[in-house]
């Protein structure tokens, strides 16, 4: 970063400047020197030969929008945040949630230690409390060998913090004995430590068990490492064109209690909130499939899906809103340190530890919902969407440049916005 750029995500009027200038603003933000500036614009990026290491049966690859949100302050601290997704008004959107929570004091954010959870499912033993009082009896004896697992991670402070002994006797397959291997992962996201943790102590719990260890993995419900983010916006800051602040607070406590009570309206509104943490888990090359899995799982832990957000107001009248879910990221090992795109995604936001990540993860989820919440309570989700998404149509029916404004103006002006219409209104200013 260079000394006359101020140290601010509120960057207005960042969105009608060209690409060029854009890449250019963050390469100056983030210091990125030209390779790392190469990655971002696809110059430099993953190379088929790259990809050939990192999965099977590769034949090339494939390329997804990277965007970068404004406005977030976290902390205290200002970002800007990354986000690789394909669906419009995304990136927009949680730019504009964050600029309506700074002007409210920004994103109070915080998070759990990294504790990642190894599940061990022991089979055939005829006594599954017997079998768990073994177990812990050489609980030490278990942890101890658990921490030779990764030493790079012990050395950082990481490693086995205890067992869990979780006898479950009424299941498809008859007794069962889980136990869960709690480790501390630090700044990995921590699913290849915990794996091979759980291969090495089953040999001991067999022989001390008599018994057979069939899976032996960690859980994507990773509830001991949660992000909790807040944050506190007053009435003014919402008001619309034509509903005062008060009545958009009271608009979106109302479309948060549906979410609340009903599992189908909550499954879109958590949706809305995964829409910004999955743009930000995919740019940092983090296992978005894992985040998701581990956010639906908590939502449901009461026995019915329920909003990972909540909005309602305040003694005062503001708007409160607040996001607990599991996110399980890491910064060092996988695609993080092999995706060039990554790297550099990593370099912008400028994260110190997973921690970090997660907590701005948290954040950006809780802008997402905000805005999409906002939007459905007030003008209607599809107002600022199909723009964007009239825009997407013109290029899929083969206008460019000058024509794709004049073929989005149409559709819109006309309320077709469909391909065949596109294509149609193509073919008509060609001619």
């Amino acid at each position: 970063m260079t000394e006359n750029l101020p140290r601010t995500s509120r960057l207005p009027g960042f969105y009608q400047r060209s690409l060029p200038e854009r890449a250019a603003l963050i390469a100056q933000w983030a210091g990125l020197d030209p390779d790392e500036q190469g990655a971002l614009i696809g110059i430099t990026g993953l190379t088929p030969v790259q990809a050939d290491h990192m999965i099977e049966n590769v034949i090339g690859v494939y390329a997804l929008p990277l965007g970068i949100a404004t406005n977030f302050q976290i902390n205290g601290r200002d970002y800007l945040i990354p986000m690789v997704i394909e669906e419009p008004s995304v990136v927009a959107a949680c730019s504009f949630a964050a600029r309506l929570v700074r002007d409210s004091g920004g994103f109070t954010v915080a998070s759990d230690e990294p504790i990642m959870i190894g599940q061990m499912q022991v089979m055939g033993v005829e006594n599954v409390y017997a079998a768990a009082g073994k177990v812990w009896e050489m609980r030490e004896e278990l942890l101890n060998r658990a921490n030779m697992t990764d030493p790079v991670i012990a050395r950082f402070g990481g490693g086995a913090r205890d067992l869990e002994l979780r006898p479950l006797l009424d299941t498809p397959a008859g007794p069962m004995l889980v136990i869960h291997l709690l480790y501390d992962v630090r700044d990995a996201m921590g699913a290849n430590t915990i794996n091979t943790a759980c291969e090495k102590l089953a040999p001991m719990i067999e022989a001390a068990t008599g018994g057979r260890l069939v899976l032996r993995i960690l859980s994507n419900l990773a509830d001991r490492r949660k992000v909790r983010a807040t944050c506190t916006l007053a009435p003014h800051v919402m008001k619309t064109e034509t509903m005062s602040g008060e009545q958009v607070v009271e608009a979106i406590e109302q479309a948060w209690a549906f979410a609340e009570a009903d599992p189908y309206r909550a499954a879109t509104h958590n949706k809305g909130a995964m829409n910004g943490m999955d743009a930000v888990c995919i740019a940092t090359g983090n296992d978005w499939r894992a985040l998701e899995a581990g956010v639906h799982a908590y939502a449901a832990r009461g026995g019915r899906y329920r909003s990972v957000t909540r909005w309602q107001r305040d003694a005062q009248g503001n708007l409160r809103g607040e996001i607990e879910a599991p996110v399980a990221v890491g910064i060092v090992g996988g695609a993080t340190r092999v995706h060039p795109a990554a790297k550099v995604a990593l370099k912008i936001l400028g994260v110190k530890t997973a921690r970090e990540l997660a907590e701005v993860m948290g954040a950006v989820g809780l802008a997402q919902n905000l805005a999409a919440i906002r939007a459905l309570a007030t003008e209607g989700i599809q107002r600022g969407h199909m723009g964007l998404h009239a825009r997407q149509l013109a290029i899929a029916a083969g206008a460019s440049g000058d024509m794709i404004t004049r073929v989005v103006e149409t559709m819109i002006a006309e309320g077709q916005i469909r391909l065949d219409r596109a294509q149609a209104l193509v073919q008509q200013f060609k001619g």
